[in-house]
């Protein structure tokens, strides 16, 4: 039987990468995008706006895929509009997709805010402990991941589907105009500190600089999505999804300045936010683009200060438990500093950093 995908949020770091792996494993693939030119080349285009939903029956009233992937959201200026815009979402395309019939698997990729909390209480408050696994109960505030779980969970009660649920640390991948690019950001702040002579200095806390963490290459969780459609016992599941190591920034900072030719500044355990270093550099960049005739001269296409900000400036170590995918047979691994190095190379080889 065809395996015939939708890949929603097909232009962005997880679906980009996604719609390579499914290509590459012989699947049909649509994407459903806000810019359909970016779409990876074999990837049949469809263009929806999920938040209205008439206009969501129209546009996929002649598409009958086997298998949904949900990739992105919409971000919001606070949880209660995060939540009903996001939710909405999700219950449109699935309200959309259902009368076909043709649904056999919904993957909803959330991430790891369903242990920590939405962005209006990241990482306040008792937090489960650590390293995070997916039977831990949901936390005891309104978020929008919880939201959009049981927009699919009602669709696949009604439907007869199987669904999946993905929660990733932080992800690193290629993409271009992404909200949360923490890869891209650090290279784009490591390529100004080089040309400019600034310290390259570590933006985040003393926890985060000392404590244990791990990360998930969009490689490595595009794997996991289509491992979990054709393994039978990971079917209505939800699946922590990171590398398999562990490091510490303190570790990982060092090889990243390597990379780039730099010496990392000493870290004296001061918060020096990327927001607050990077806040008057577009003009800097803009010139850098010039010099080096680069790819993209807008600095806000590339980076998303704020999202590693956030990340490097937790004030607890993150760790993330894979034993349950693991014991099914999902046995994948990916080193997290050839993680950034293979995608700072890609920039480079793109044109994006000099």
């Amino acid at each position: 039987m065809t395996q015939r995908a939708l890949v929603v949020g097909a232009t962005g770091i997880i679906g980009s990468t996604l719609t390579r792996t499914l290509l590459e494993a012989g699947w049909g693939v649509h994407g459903l995008a806000r810019r359909p030119q970016a779409l990876v080349a074999g990837v049949q285009p469809i263009s929806a706006d999920l938040t209205d939903a008439a206009a969501t029956r129209v546009a996929l009233a002649d598409l009958a895929p086997s298998h949904v992937f949900i990739t992105t959201w919409s971000r919001q200026a606070n949880e209660a509009e995060n939540i009903r815009v996001n939710s909405a979402m999700v219950r449109h395309l699935l309200d959309a997709l259902g009368p076909q019939g043709s649904l056999r698997h919904v993957a909803l990729v959330t991430g790891l805010k369903h242990y920590l909390g939405p962005f209006e209480a990241y990482a306040q408050g008792r937090m489960p402990a650590t390293p995070f696994r997916e039977e831990q109960p949901r936390l005891d505030v309104e978020n929008f991941y919880y939201a959009q779980e049981d927009e699919v969970f009602a669709a696949a009660a009604r439907d007869g589907f199987h669904w999946s649920v993905h929660r990733p640390h932080t992800v690193i991948g290629m993409a271009v105009g992404n909200a949360m690019n923490m890869g891209t950001t650090l290279a784009v702040y490591a390529s100004l500190c080089k040309a400019s002579g600034r310290p390259f200095y570590f933006p985040g806390s003393a926890a985060q600089w000392n404590g244990l963490t791990d990360m998930t290459d969009a490689r490595q969780l595009a794997r996991q999505l289509l491992w979990a459609t054709q393994t039978p016992a990971a079917a209505d599941q939800a699946f922590n999804i990171v590398n398999g190591d562990v490091f510490r920034w303190s570790w990982m900072w060092s090889r990243i300045a390597q990379w780039f030719e730099l010496e990392p500044a000493p870290f004296d355990g001061q918060v020096r936010p990327l927001e607050q270093q990077m806040a008057d550099d577009a003009p800097r960049w803009a010139e850098l683009a010039a010099a080096h005739d680069l790819a993209e001269a807008d600095i806000t296409r590339l980076v998303s200060p704020w999202h590693t900000d956030a990340d490097l400036g937790r004030p607890l170590e993150v760790v993330t438990d894979m034993a349950k995918s693991r014991r099914l047979g999902f046995l994948d691994y990916q080193p997290s500093d050839d993680a950034f190095f293979d995608l700072f190379a890609q920039l480079r080889a793109a044109r994006l950093i000099p």
